[in-house]
């Protein structure tokens, strides 16, 4: 079952609620700066009890093996990501054309700034190997829902082509920024490179002209 397959009249679930104390986040923060500093090949539970301070038996009462906790980062990501990208679409001091806009730059800023966690919420260290929990595909499969509902939106406006398909529209033009972001953060496209004038190019190749 891939990302953009789900149910368009799925939600996003409730944040689980954690009581676990303060060793929990401590493991989830030195996880972040292992993956940081390494990519996922250098974490490890072994080396990140190591690095806490505690033993690998204390690491394991959290997470049963390293999958578990990649796929509990990614979660968390997409959880930050869902609040954000719905306080953006509750904006209605912005209009149509300057919330798709601020969308654009958004995402782009969000994948840059939170380029390691954005690598497991979308990259193949969980999903090319099938081995996203139950958790996982459900926060994921309704944050694109979430887009796929701006979409229609958008479309509504006459932003977004309507004679498209609005999951379609929606896979294309996330695509065309998961793309831009991939470059952005790969090193593909220098560090210096204009962020602001690729995500208003975007905006204006994105948004439908009406002669």
């Amino acid at each position: 079952m891939s990302l953009t397959d789900s149910n368009p009249t799925s939600r996003i679930p409730e944040k689980p609620a954690y009581h676990h104390g303060d060793l929990q986040r401590s493991l989830l923060d030195a996880a972040r700066k292992m993956i940081r500093e390494g990519g996922v090949e250098a974490l490890s539970l072994r080396k990140l009890a190591e690095k806490v301070g505690v033993s690998r038996t204390a690491a394991y009462h959290y997470f049963t093996d390293k999958n578990a906790l990649l796929c509990h980062l990614a979660e968390q990501g997409f959880y930050a990501w869902r609040d954000q990208a719905e306080t953006l679409f509750a904006d209605r001091s912005l209009d149509p054309v300057a919330q798709f806009r601020a969308y654009i730059h958004w995402y782009m800023g969000y994948a840059i700034e939170h380029a390691e966690i954005y690598d497991l919420m979308f990259g193949r260290a969980i999903w090319k190997q099938e081995k996203a929990s139950e958790s996982l595909k459900a926060v994921a499969y309704a944050a694109f829902q979430l887009q796929v509902e701006m979409t229609r939106r958008w479309q509504a406006h006459g932003l977004l082509s309507p004679r498209e398909d609005s999951l379609r529209v929606a896979q294309v033009s996330w695509g065309a920024l998961h793309g831009l972001a991939r470059l952005m953060i790969d090193g593909i496209y220098r560090g210096d490179s204009p962020v602001e004038d690729m995500c208003e190019c975007a905006a204006t190749l994105l948004i439908q002209h009406k002669s």
